[in-house]
């Protein structure tokens, strides 16, 4: 082979080389639409793997969420749980020990009540209570209590509780037994020390020094002792319009039936004859219903300073004589004299009393009268005991010592109903 055979052979093989890598290295930069295809899918699983990690992610980060949300109300709910079950167990102590007291005379309430007002509130009544019953010779054969809570606030570590007690207890007095019933109200304060809910305050509310319309109708003035104007038609509705005679004026009315009196006292002592309006003062108001119930009529004047009358609320507006709803009012109705209508005749002691004559209290001795009871029955020394509503009453002794709107300068009024 020639020298330029040899170079061009030689050149010819270089350039077959370069080629070769020309080639090479154009096929290293083609794509294919297959190779294409292949990275666009590989590109769109890699995107879906992050969708779903974050999503993964996500749903891990919302369960957290939503496991330390219902934790937390959790914690909330228990933490709420066991403080009512701290408070409730010192109200539910509160009532046993209230409970021996009643039937014991005997206070034991040192290590529930943090309150030393009340604590000698509470053994001044119990003394009263104790010195009284051995005057009368009676004893209790037993006493249950039974506590309503009627309202709670709680805000931060302090409880308020309006509690609603009911009281029954058994007394035997000779070889007489007989079932004294009462309801009190009263206002606790617990609060939390050391991690356990104490009873801190109580209040009683004393319904009974609460009149219906305080001095309001000393302003506006009651009929004088004396000045007693005549009845005129007859006020509608009567609600036991059906005892009347269509003969006789109202004023000249059947015998006062005492017994039915009292069996309307016995069957509304607790609660509110539909009937009638209810008062949240309602002592005079249910003391009215259980006369005219037993057949005292209406003295019906349209004043509501003068007469004994009762017609219900007419266009929102009170339609009924002060009498009628309050104690005041009353006692100074009945101490008028009369000669037709409901009348009565002052008496000096209580043991002269018949079942469905009335007693009114004048708490302070002041000459203003607060509370108004019916006699209901007496106990083995003829000794009245008598029925309220206000503080609701059912055979209870006719003094109230046992209670705290008593005082020592208490008065009472004791009336006899006139039968004609």
């Amino acid at each position: 082979m020639s020298k330029s055979n040899r170079k061009h052979s030689v050149y010819t093989k270089n350039d077959a080389k370069q080629t070769i890598t020309r080639k090479r290295v154009s096929e290293s930069y083609t794509l294919t639409p297959r190779m294409i295809s292949s990275s666009t899918e590989t590109i769109s699983n890699r995107h879906k793997q992050v969708i779903k990690k974050a999503n993964e992610h996500k749903v891990k980060l919302s369960s957290l969420l939503a496991n330390s949300s219902v934790n937390n109300q959790q914690q909330k709910e228990e933490t709420k749980t066991k403080e009512q079950a701290s408070w409730r167990k010192s109200l539910q102590r509160y009532i046993e020990v209230y409970n021996a007291a009643e039937a014991e005379q005997r206070f034991d309430l040192y290590d529930v009540v943090h309150d030393e007002q009340h604590v000698e509130r509470m053994i001044v009544r119990l003394d009263r209570i104790k010195e009284r019953e051995l005057l009368r010779g009676a004893l209790s054969q037993g006493c249950e209590t039974k506590g309503e809570i009627i309202r709670v606030h709680q805000a931060n570590q302090e409880v308020t509780v309006l509690l609603k007690l009911h009281i029954k207890k058994k007394i035997v007095q000779r070889d007489m037994h007989y079932v004294e019933e009462r309801y009190e109200f009263e206002r606790l304060w617990f609060g939390e020390q050391e991690g356990v809910f104490q009873l801190l305050r109580v209040e009683p509310l004393i319904y009974e020094r609460r009149p219906k319309y305080g001095d309001y109708v000393q302003q506006y003035g009651l009929e004088e002792v004396g000045e007693i104007e005549e009845p005129l038609a007859r006020s509608v509705p009567y609600l036991n319009g059906a005892i009347f005679t269509a003969t006789l004026p109202l004023y000249h009315r059947a015998a006062y039936l005492r017994d039915h009196a009292v069996a309307y006292a016995d069957r509304w002592w607790n609660e509110g004859n539909p009937k009638y309006e209810l008062f949240d003062v309602n002592c005079t108001h249910y003391v009215s219903q259980c006369l005219f119930a037993g057949g005292a009529p209406m003295n019906y004047t349209g004043k509501r300073s003068n007469g004994w009358w009762y017609t219900g609320r007419v266009n929102k507006q009170e339609k009924w004589s002060y009498s009628w709803a309050v104690s005041h009012a009353l006692t100074i109705y009945l101490s008028s004299k009369r000669h037709t209508g409901l009348r009565a005749i002052m008496m000096d002691r209580a043991d002269q009393l018949m079942l469905g004559d009335v007693i009114t209290y004048d708490w302070s001795g002041d000459g203003r009268f607060q509370h108004s009871t019916i006699v209901t029955a007496f106990d083995a020394f003829g000794q009245p005991l008598v029925n309220a509503n206000t503080v609701a009453s059912r055979h209870r002794y006719w003094d109230y010592s046992d209670s705290y709107a008593w005082t020592r300068n208490t008065k009472y009024r004791f009336f006899h109903i006139v039968s004609d």
